[in-house]
């Protein structure tokens, strides 16, 4: 049952959700501007990158799903970390919420990471210069454990490389897979927090 104080922390998390993620916007639109790069300049809204988008989620969450049912080792922790530190904030929120914070961080890392970052390394160290430098930044910013921005730099390989699974370069394609895997990993982390409160 949730307590009095619950709804008013809920609250404030969105809310700081929001100005953080809404402000990593900001972030890639003025260093942009600096260097004369739109991060959304290839942004295209056609059945092709809804199509990659939505299948190219399926091999992280898979490994998602395997990798947290039977968590070993540095997994553990993990785990352990998201359930106890994310799972009584997510556990608070409704579903709607809680797909509304993945497509928040979906759209808002990816505007910054494949939007901006990655064509800008793209500029001076070439296709795999940009790929390889905007996705060490993108570990280091979720340092959470060495094993988690391991994870995180290569989901981020992955991402870098669904920006081009299409004809043409579309960042679309990346950011529906990064707002949908985030939306499951949510629904996932409250619900092992409510299950096992529940017990």
């Amino acid at each position: 049952m949730p307590t009095p104080s619950r709804p008013p922390v809920k609250q404030q998390f969105l809310r700081l959700a929001t100005a953080f993620e809404g402000a990593l916007i900001v972030v890639a639109y003025a260093l942009g501007w600096v260097v004369s790069i739109d991060p959304l300049a290839n942004l295209d809204f056609d059945f092709s990158a809804l199509f990659w988008g939505v299948a190219g989620t399926l091999p992280p969450y898979v490994f998602f799903t395997a990798s947290y049912r039977h968590p070993r080792g540095a997994m553990r922790d993990i785990k352990q970390f998201l359930v106890e530190r994310l799972g009584p904030i997510l556990a608070g929120c409704h579903w709607r919420e809680l797909l509304y914070l993945g497509f928040l961080a979906g759209i808002s890392e990816e505007i910054l990471f494949r939007g901006f970052l990655q064509p800008w390394f793209e500029r001076n160290w070439g296709w795999a210069g940009g790929l390889v430098f905007s996705n060490l930044v993108f570990a280091l910013v979720h340092w959470i454990t060495p094993m988690y921005a391991l994870l995180a730099g290569l989901t981020g390989v992955y991402l870098g490389l669904a920006l081009d699974f299409g004809e043409e370069r579309n960042v679309l394609i990346p950011t529906l897979i990064h707002a949908l895997y985030d939306s499951c990993a949510f629904l996932a982390v409250a619900e092992t927090y409510r299950r096992r409160h529940r017990a």
